[in-house]
């Protein structure tokens, strides 16, 4: 009975110390932005508070602007998994200098890459051809959907920055004279339907698009190199201006998005905030994930338990070792 008596007073002691350890994580609200990859980090964030750090998690609806100006004046939510920081850098700049707002880690670790691409088995095979200007050497590789004897730049649907700056970029590059053609997609579905059309066909195709994104996790693509840095000033002048007079070759911006908490939630965190610290993952493992959540049709909560059951190697580096037992426990 002794024996009974002192394995159940061990037992009620590491519980009750587990909950005292976590107690101080209580009440966390994040922001499940309106995009697949932020949607399915703010529910990986939600499952390993929760079961990690015994966490009362409350999801609410967010988007960059939105959910910027609420952290930053009402002090809520308390994470933004993915924010993108550049329509908000000024703001941003200064909520973080006065301490308002903390800049966890930079949650793309590749950051979103735009520019123009390729597939790989065609870079593969010409081994040549690893700058949009060795591409337009060689229209007969990238043939025009309508006119075989052209070759064709796929560029963005209607309303999207990226028409306007390929546009320019394909005139900076004289395409035309190149024996090029600018096809402007009718949706974002006719330019994914581009990009399946010629990996089906096993022919070659050319054109605008960026990371992380679920086409790229299906579909092996090269990027292309500009043969040039980012010129900041030409871009917001010229590159970025539609119709502007004269545009000149410039590489596409790299964008930065971060985790970002509020400093009430990173005073009374402690484990959790060195989580959100660490916690950062490479394109090629988000654009995997959007294309198996694309492929079968998954919810965000779905998908990021889809991650953290295939993803152990890269998520338990986020957190010591007794919380990701507990996250193995309850998936």
């Amino acid at each position: 009975m002794k024996i009974i008596l002192a394995w159940l007073f061990i037992a009620v002691c590491l519980v009750t110390g587990a909950r005292a350890a976590r107690a101080d994580c209580d009440n966390v609200s994040i922001a499940e932005m309106s995009w697949a990859s932020a949607a399915i980090a703010a529910n990986i964030d939600r499952f390993v508070l929760k079961n990690g750090y015994g966490c009362n998690v409350t999801m609410v609806a967010g988007d960059t602007v939105p959910t910027f100006a609420s952290m930053d004046q009402k002090g809520e939510p308390d994470i933004a998994p993915e924010l993108w920081t550049a329509s908000v850098r000024v703001q941003f700049d200064a909520a973080v200098k006065s301490g308002r707002l903390i800049q966890a880690s930079e949650i793309l670790s590749d950051g979103a890459i735009e520019g123009w691409w390729i597939p790989k088995f065609i870079a593969d095979a010409n081994p040549d051809i690893r700058s949009v200007q060795d591409a337009l050497k060689r229209p007969d590789l990238f043939p025009a959907p309508k006119n075989a004897s052209k070759g064709a730049v796929h560029n963005c649907p209607p309303g999207w920055s990226c028409r306007i700056s390929t546009a320019n970029l394909f005139r900076a590059l004289a395409g035309e004279k190149a024996g090029f053609e600018l096809i402007d997609s009718e949706s974002p579905q006719s330019l994914d339907d581009s990009i399946a059309a010629a990996f089906d066909a096993k022919v070659g195709w050319l054109g605008y698009y960026w990371a992380p994104t679920a086409i790229l996790g299906k579909y092996d693509m090269t990027l292309l190199s500009m043969g040039v840095s980012h010129d900041r000033a030409e871009w917001l002048a010229c590159t970025a201006i539609e119709g502007c007079a004269r545009p000149q070759l410039n590489a596409y911006p790299v964008s930065q998005a971060f985790t970002v908490v509020t400093k009430a939630f990173a005073d009374r965190a402690g484990p959790e905030l060195a989580y959100f610290r660490s916690r950062t993952w490479d394109n090629n493992t988000i654009n995997d994930v959007l294309a198996w959540q694309d492929e079968n049709q998954e919810s965000s909560e779905n998908a990021a338990l889809h991650f953290l059951r295939n993803y152990p190697e890269l998520w338990t580096r986020w957190m010591t070792a007794d919380v990701a037992e507990r996250v193995r426990a309850a998936l």
